[in-house]
């Protein structure tokens, strides 16, 4: 395997783990510990204060899990991959930057689509206020994936110096 195919399977595992870690958040604190919301409470249904609803919630909350598992089984896969044989140095701050980047991903496309669109469900469903901690949930994800993005960005650069021993000779010079 070529170092272009080991690149691009590091940057699709990274943010693939991040999407994982971002669903694992958000499903275990957000649904289960601080109980702020389930998959399909919102949708009018199936509310959570019904053993039916809250059975119905829990099977979906369930295959909400299952799809981040899968995502981080690929990733943890596609990481293996792209580790094995001399692939060189990655940076700690490329493989942060990275999962950050996968996290924001998912928490904009999360929030966006089952917040506003759907509907299926709010952040803090026993708030009055839903729509600001909705929103506040969006700016988290547009501030990891920014954030994942610059430090992903200097931790490229990192890599390629390790990688190239010339060129970390020509910037110490």
């Amino acid at each position: 395997m070529d170092s272009g195919t080991r690149r691009k399977r590091l940057v699709i595992a990274c943010l693939l783990f991040g999407i994982g870690l971002g669903g694992f958040f958000d499903g275990i604190v957000l649904h289960q510990l601080l109980q702020w919301h389930h998959l399909l409470t919102s949708e009018g249904s199936y509310p959570s204060d019904t053993v039916a609803g809250l059975e119905t919630n829990t099977l979906w909350d369930g295959l909400f899990h299952s799809v981040t598992y899968v995502a981080v089984v690929i990733g943890l896969w596609l990481l293996w991959q792209a580790g094995s044989g001399s692939a060189g140095t990655w940076s700690s701050n490329l493989l942060i930057g990275l999962l950050l980047m996968g996290w924001g991903t998912f928490n904009l496309v999360e929030g966006t689509v089952l917040h506003h669109i759907l509907t299926l469900h709010h952040v803090r469903e026993d708030s009055s206020h839903q729509a600001a901690w909705d929103l506040a949930f969006l700016i988290w994800g547009a501030a990891m994936l920014v954030g994942g993005w610059l430090l992903a960005r200097a931790g490229d650069r990192e890599s390629q110096v390790r990688s190239e021993p010339e060129a970390a000779d020509r910037i110490a010079a």
